[in-house]
């Protein structure tokens, strides 16, 4: 409306005879992709081309845009959008209201010898297109790996696998589990109760009652998973068997005087460090035995 190259009448003149205010010919209008409704369709493409990034992620993509975005901006619009990143949940546990729930066994026993008590859990292991499920059957007293199983499916046939695989090793006195579904089940009650086995369930919320099995969960990823990234089912299942076999025979045990968990279990006690220390004597030298010598003095030669 007012030309400002236009010398022969400035620009004072031209809004006096326009009557118009002068600062209105110096305004800038903001940017229009700074408004809500704008940033709001440029959210909806972002996350229909990644609906697994979250705020943080969004929040770049629209700055690589150019759009002048806060954190805090941005969340209020994905709150108001009701978008949320889709990721997997982590979530094993899934309690079935019509199933019966068992007391808890174990407060106050004392746990002194193998069989006595076993844990059992289920944990997920992430590979490259989704999420396997690991059950594990873990003896207390002497942490032995008694069986395990690796499935695509979060069900009640994979903790039978692992179940029957534990009985070629023994006949526990009690399990304990959470109160998932998969334990809660009837076909899962009954196995236990055909074997004499009783039925012991953690408390609701208390991770705590089956703190042994939920101990093997941290060695297992710390130590094994998070070491390795995953393609296939297959290469998930030979790296957890080669490494439940190097937990239960070679990996020394703070909680059991460094013995490993086979060694425990087998001896049924639970030696001291010193006799760990003396059995490595023998095995470097299997002839250094204290021999004594018909001397006046005890003498003992190795």
């Amino acid at each position: 409306m007012v030309e400002h190259c236009n010398t022969v009448v400035n620009i004072k003149r031209k809004c006096e005879l326009l009557s118009i205010a002068r600062s209105t010919v110096y305004y800038k209008p903001k940017l229009t992709q700074n408004d809500d409704t704008v940033i709001l369709n440029e959210m909806r493409d972002i996350y229909q081309k990644y609906p697994f990034y979250g705020y943080r992620r969004m929040l770049v993509e629209l700055r690589k845009n150019g759009f002048e975005v806060n954190h805090k901006r941005l969340q209020r619009l994905l709150s108001v959008a009701k978008m949320k990143a889709i990721y997997p949940k982590k979530k094993t546990t899934v309690r079935n209201l019509q199933h019966k729930v068992y007391p808890y066994l174990l407060r106050g026993l004392k746990i002194d010898h193998p069989n006595q008590v076993w844990q059992v859990d289920i944990t997920y292991i992430k590979i490259r297109h989704g999420f396997v499920y690991l059950v594990c059957l873990i003896d207390v007293f002497s942490r032995k790996i008694m069986g395990w199983d690796l499935s695509t499916f979060l069900d009640t046939a994979s903790c039978l696998k692992a179940l029957s695989m534990s009985l070629k090793h023994g006949f526990p006195e009690i399990i304990n589990s959470d109160q998932g579904c998969q334990f809660t089940s009837a076909i899962w009650g009954e196995t236990l109760v055909q074997n004499n086995i009783l039925i012991s369930m953690d408390g609701k919320g208390r991770w705590a009652d089956n703190v042994y099995v939920e101990r093997l969960w941290r060695t297992i990823k710390y130590e094994n998973v998070f070491l390795h990234s995953f393609d296939t089912v297959d290469q998930a299942r030979v790296a957890l068997r080669n490494f439940i076999d190097f937990y239960n025979q070679t990996r020394f045990h703070q909680a059991l005087n460094y013995h490993t968990p086979d060694a425990v279990y087998k001896l049924k006690t639970i030696p001291t460090k010193q006799q760990l220390f003396e059995e490595f004597k023998l095995l470097r030298n299997p002839t250094a035995l204290e021999v004594p010598c018909f001397t006046n003095k005890s003498v003992f030669v190795s």
